[in-house]
């Protein structure tokens, strides 16, 4: 199946009811906490892009800097999901924006985030594209651009900010979350997720959908339903990219994730994760570790990785 560039879309009603509720329910779980280890789309391509990265992030849990662009995607994010508790005629961009400052006083109380604006005693003012109320109105401005995109007042959500989760039949455990889940009448499935960065080049479609063919995946597992649609939204430039999947094709993408994590379970029993070096590397917190870089990775923690459910041929102090 093909991808679709799609600008300024008109968007059909999608309702839900009793029906999208119970849905919704069979893919959900209230204990959110993994119970084995899994497979997400982020860890999978993390895997993918570095084997090396996604045990720092997985296994080791070595802490990573936030950046201001990806806490300003969680306070769109979060103003998005939030737009949809209002009733569906006061779905407004005003509206909209008066969600950004009560979704950022949530955010700064996680821990790092608001010291990323606090500034050193004694210095001097940051320039005003670098100020705090800069940032927020950049964050407004994304907000405003996705009502170029879709009618929030013609959808009612079957889901937002869902956990779903399958396990296949080999045992692996695939989990994510999906940012907004639309149900038609008639059962057709859509899969929306928001991007506040700009939309990739057709050569990096595929990379831009494996997160998206992974929701329909689970979904397609757990009810049966193919998705009718992944959308992608992009609020830096108002693209939306659209896809329809098929079984053939889900079928295809299951066995690409069984074989990464077949790769990902040899490389925990045998504690031996390659760094892949690569532009992306540029932006990794890591490279004091990396031996591409000169650097020594910590020893491989057996024991924490045995904890948590991972089968290793590394020795492990007995308890």
């Amino acid at each position: 199946m093909t991808a679709t560039l799609d600008t300024h879309e008109s968007v059909e009603p999608l309702a839900t009811g009793a029906t999208a509720a119970s849905l919704v329910a069979r893919t959900t779980s209230a204990d959110t906490a993994p119970r084995r280890p899994s497979l997400s789309p982020s860890r999978a391509a993390d895997f993918k892009s570095c084997p090396l990265l996604y045990r720092f992030r997985t296994i080791d849990r070595l802490p990573e800097k936030k950046s201001r662009a990806a806490v300003r995607g969680t306070l769109v994010h979060s103003v998005l999901e939030k737009l949809y508790d209002l009733p569906p005629a006061e779905r407004t961009v005003d509206a909209a924006q008066t969600l950004v400052e009560p979704a950022w006083a949530e955010l700064r109380e996680e821990p790092g985030v608001a010291e990323m604006f606090e500034l050193p005693e004694g210095a001097e003012p940051p320039e005003d594209k670098d100020s705090l109320e800069s940032w927020l109105a950049s964050a407004g401005e994304l907000v405003e651009t996705y009502f170029r995109l879709e009618d929030p007042t013609r959808i009612q959500p079957a889901g937002r900010e869902e956990l779903v989760e399958v396990t296949l039949p080999d045992g692996l455990l695939l989990r994510g979350f999906v940012d907004r889940l639309d149900v038609a009448p008639t059962g057709a499935l859509r899969v929306v997720d928001y991007k506040t960065g700009g939309m990739p080049r057709e050569a990096f479609e595929g990379k831009a959908l494996f997160q998206m063919k992974f929701y329909a995946l689970v979904l397609w597992r757990t009810r049966g339903v193919v998705a009718a649609q992944l959308k992608l939204l992009y609020l830096k430039d108002g693209d939306a990219l659209t896809y329809s999947p098929d079984e053939a094709e889900l079928l295809r993408f299951e066995r690409t994730l069984q074989a990464i994590w077949s790769a990902i379970e040899r490389a925990v029993a045998t504690g031996d994760f390659r760094a892949n070096k690569s532009k992306l590397c540029s932006w990794c917190d890591h490279q004091a570790l990396c031996p591409a870089f000169g650097g020594t990775p910590p020893p491989f923690p057996a024991e924490a990785a045995a904890a948590a459910g991972w089968r290793t041929t590394l020795a492990v102090t007995p308890v």
